[in-house]
């Protein structure tokens, strides 16, 4: 009975540490937390990783190397018994990509913070512009309330050899009086991805480096590397992150990932280290034909 005692509240110690460092963050983190477990792999870094759908999430414009259709989810759960859910889709014709994305926090989705996204993108040459609709619905001091906000980005990809993206997010976002006047936050993010080898070989090799500025706090710097050998669309790849923290965080600055290739089909994983929550997993697929 006592050794259960101490396992209830244990997890219920994670839960609330976990729920207080995202208020430390300010109301609307979800919408500024990695998309993808790609991202995830990677410390976060989005601005810059194009062709994926979950870059919605990080760089609207960043859709635009999509090359028909593409669908991503991910899933981490926690030991409070809340889970962190994500998907995304994009569709692209002729010079037009439109993606719709969506994310959730919380016990259950009747009780979970909820984001829902949706962008349009157009591409000329290299370059994209890019514009999301996003509307945000939390619990803030007990009470439920929402915000509409926007996100508008840039990105330029060289064939499928490097890429620079630059985007603003949370534009607007005022909750209302009901959360004493907080907004989503507002975050600008740049970053440039190399592939130093050809991505459609066997041997991969992918370096980014993005920096972000969040309103009201410091800047700070995500590294990101991917690397590992796909033959005939068969193969696995493995990542690793470090994030530069621009606030106090029980979060590790390092994170690890890796990919198992299926042809179209990608199975993604995540790895965090966290002192107050431990091991934090995160899985994903994208399926992009």
């Amino acid at each position: 009975m006592t050794q259960r005692c101490r396992e209830g509240a244990s997890t219920l110690l994670c839960s609330a540490v976990f729920v207080a460092s995202l208020s430390a963050q300010g109301a609307g983190s979800l919408a500024v937390l990695p998309g993808s477990a790609r991202a995830a792999g990677m410390g976060g870094a989005g601005a810059a990783i194009v062709g994926d759908a979950g870059a919605i999430f990080a760089n609207p414009a960043a859709l635009a190397t999509i090359h028909h259709i593409a669908v991503e989810g991910s899933y981490e759960s926690f030991p409070s018994g809340s889970t962190l859910s994500t998907g995304a889709l994009a569709l692209r014709v002729s010079r037009f990509t439109w993606g719709a994305g969506a994310a959730a926090f919380g016990p259950s989705y009747t009780s979970a913070d909820l984001l829902g996204v949706s962008t349009l993108v157009f591409r000329t040459g290299l370059g994209a512009l890019g514009a999301t609709a996003k509307y945000a619905r939390e619990t803030v001091a007990g009470a439920r309330v929402d915000a509409w906000a926007g996100d508008v980005g840039l990105a330029i990809a060289v064939f499928d050899l490097m890429a620079l993206g630059v985007s603003v997010q949370n534009i607007g976002g005022d909750f209302g009086p009901a959360a004493g006047g907080l907004h989503l936050p507002r975050r600008t993010r740049a970053g440039f991805t190399l592939n130093y080898v050809d991505p459609q070989g066997t041997l991969r090799l992918l370096t980014t480096v993005e920096g972000q500025w969040p309103a009201g706090a410091n800047a700070f710097v995500v590294l990101g590397l991917e690397s590992g050998v796909v033959a005939r669309g068969m193969g696995v790849l493995g990542r690793v992150g470090y994030v530069g923290h621009s606030a106090v965080t029980s979060a590790s600055p390092f994170t690890a990932g890796a990919s198992v290739e299926l042809g179209h089909l990608h199975l993604d994983y995540a790895y965090r280290a966290d002192d107050a929550l431990g091991v934090r997993h995160r899985m994903g697929l994208r399926w992009m034909p």
